[in-house]
């Protein structure tokens, strides 16, 4: 498979600020650190009942913690890359670059968490049974961030306050269904985590938004409409939006999972979860004078 090279942008280091700027973001910055956490020590994984459930249960289970551990892999690389991009963008502030050194830490023990609890529900899934859900999965994010041609300003406000919001709706949905307490001990760090990375995407924005021209107004509507029609209607943070794979596998682990209170949600609980996300969406960009065309998906109609 061959890959169009990207302009990377050139390093403009000095002056060097590294003063408070932004001291909503530095604060996540010093809770993230004060709220570090080791799965090893602060999750009982030697108190799971793998009994108390049935074996379409645990297979339900694993899969669904399975997908979880490969999307929040996804961080793994995106955090460093957009990290960078910072340090070489001139005059951006220190704020965000500490606090995506803590973030990637967070999203490394999420990653760990997933897949150990995914083995304890019966072995961890390397990769998905339907191969056409890698390209689905495999969204290289690290190079948009990197890409001199991105708007930075548009990506943040895209993947770190739009995306990164509905994925902490998402996952306190899975919080106030697990009643399995390892699950639910996960689930709660992982929603204290994730709390901090939306709160910095929309903090960021707020922060830039005054600032913009009006052509990077429209970068960051042209960002989340892209994200929207490439990414949440393909059907990765949720699978039954998938137009082109049939999801009914996800969709049955997803409802025996959430009904064994193993810290899942339906297909169409996730479903009304996008749905009053982006109307929330909608309604805090008009405030920051950003205006979101109507969007609209088979299964969700019109919003």
């Amino acid at each position: 498979m061959t890959t169009t090279p990207i302009k990377l942008p050139v390093e403009v280091r000095f002056p060097l600020d590294l003063g408070i700027s932004i001291p909503s973001i530095r604060q996540l910055y010093e809770d993230g650190k004060r709220d570090a956490w080791s799965p090893e020590r602060a999750i009982s994984w030697n108190t799971f009942d793998g009994d108390a459930f049935s074996e379409e249960q645990r297979d339900a289970g694993r899969l669904v913690w399975s997908r979880r551990a490969w999307l929040e892999y996804t961080g793994i690389a995106e955090t460093p890359a957009l990290l960078l991009r910072f340090c070489m963008e001139r005059a951006r502030e220190a704020d965000p670059k500490y606090f995506l050194t803590v973030r990637n830490t967070e999203e490394a023990v999420l990653v760990e968490s997933c897949e150990r609890y995914a083995e304890l529900l019966g072995g961890y899934l390397d990769r998905p049974a339907e191969s056409r859900w890698e390209g689905v999965i495999n969204r290289s994010c690290y190079r948009h961030a990197l890409d001199a041609e991105v708007s930075l300003d548009a990506y943040v406000a895209t993947h770190c306050a739009v995306e990164d919001g509905l994925e902490l709706e998402l996952f306190r949905a899975y919080l106030a269904n697990a009643t399995e307490p390892v699950a639910r001990a996960v689930l709660g760090k992982a929603v204290q985590g994730k709390t901090r990375h939306a709160l910095f995407g929309w903090s960021y924005l707020h922060k830039r938004a005054g600032e913009m021209t009006a052509s990077e107004r429209s970068a960051v509507v042209e960002g989340v409409v892209e994200w929207f029609s490439s990414v949440a209607c393909d059907g990765y943070h949720v699978p039954s939006l998938s137009t082109t794979i049939d999801s009914r596998v996800e969709q049955r682990a997803q409802a025996v999972a959430a009904d064994a209170g193993l810290g899942a949600a339906s297909a169409s609980r996730e479903g009304e979860i996008l749905r009053s996300w982006l109307a929330t969406v909608r309604a805090r960009f008009l405030e920051l004078g950003l205006r979101l065309p109507p969007l609209a998906h088979p299964h969700l109609g019109g919003f």
